[in-house]
Formats: structure tokens, C-alpha cells, sequence
């Protein structure tokens, strides 16, 4: 049986693009930190219900093992696009696979500094395995909320 180039050059563009992502496509730290920065703007210029809805869908702001969280100052999430059932939940006390607690170091960070760097271990969605998070860390204190996403290493 006798195959066109251009036949065999869109069977091999299509199995590129359904492919799982590769260490290649990861987010570099300085992308994650953009990406949270640009995710705060949007959650106080437009409001929580606008950025729950972009941070749900897959795209800008959700994609692979990158998602855009939301918790308020008491520890609850408002925005889990890993699994939205859990939003309005506390995780406050939620320790990690070495035992800290990252929801506490993302809200001290937020209050203290406004932002920055927390690193934890953390179930990756995109593998299903605990494996080592850098997540940036931006409070948006008119809506009384941190928004932070991270890239697993």
C-alpha cells in the first residue's frame, strides 16, 4: 500500500500532538511566577466567578500539571481546578508527604511578603505520583486572597 508524503506528515503531526507532555513543555519557574502574576490581575480586576471559570478551563491558565489555585486568608480553596469538589473546603492544616503544612507557609508568605517562593511535595494530577512543587505565591489583598501556582520538579 502506497502512502502520499503529505498523508504520512499529518499522521505524524497528529500523533505530536497527542503525545503526553514531556519534560520539554514544563513551565520554567520565572513562566509560573508570570502566570500567577497575571492570574492575580485577572482575579481582582474581574472577580472571583470570572477567574474560576479561566482557571477551570484548560488553557492560559490551566494546562498539564500547571493549574492556578485560589485560597482565602483562612486556608480555604476557592478555585481547585484539580478537583473543583473540594472548593470552599479548608485545607489549612493539610500537611504534605513530609509532614509541613503548605497552606499555612502560602498564606504566612502572602501576608508577610505579598509574594514569592513556597516548596512542598504534592500529588502531581498530570502523573498521580507525590513528587517535589515550586509554587509562586501572589496575595491579592482587596479580595482578601492568594492565588499561586506551581511546577513540579
Amino acid at each position: 500500500m502506497k502512502f502520499g508524503l503529505r498523508f504520512v506528515s499529518a499522521l505524524a503531526a497528529l500523533f505530536l500532538l497527542a503525545a503526553p507532555a514531556g519534560a520539554a513543555d514544563k513551565l520554567s519557574a520565572d513562566q509560573v511566577r508570570e502566570l500567577t502574576l497575571r492570574a492575580a490581575k485577572l482575579l481582582e480586576s474581574q472577580g472571583v466567578e470570572a477567574a474560576r471559570q479561566a482557571f477551570h478551563a484548560e488553557g492560559e491558565y490551566r494546562s498539564g500539571e500547571v493549574y492556578v489555585n485560589v485560597i482565602d486568608e483562612n486556608g480555604s480553596w476557592v478555585v481547585y481546578p484539580p478537583n473543583p469538589r473540594n472548593e470552599g473546603k479548608s485545607v489549612l492544616n493539610v500537611k504534605d508527604a513530609d509532614g509541613k503544612l503548605p497552606v499555612q507557609a502560602i498564606i504566612a508568605l502572602a501576608k508577610d511578603k505579598g509574594e514569592g517562593w513556597v516548596e512542598y511535595r504534592w500529588l502531581n494530577p498530570a502523573s498521580n505520583q507525590i513528587e517535589p512543587k515550586l509554587t509562586f505565591v501572589k496575595a491579592v489583598p482587596s479580595l482578601h486572597l492568594v492565588t499561586y501556582a506551581g511546577v513540579y520538579k
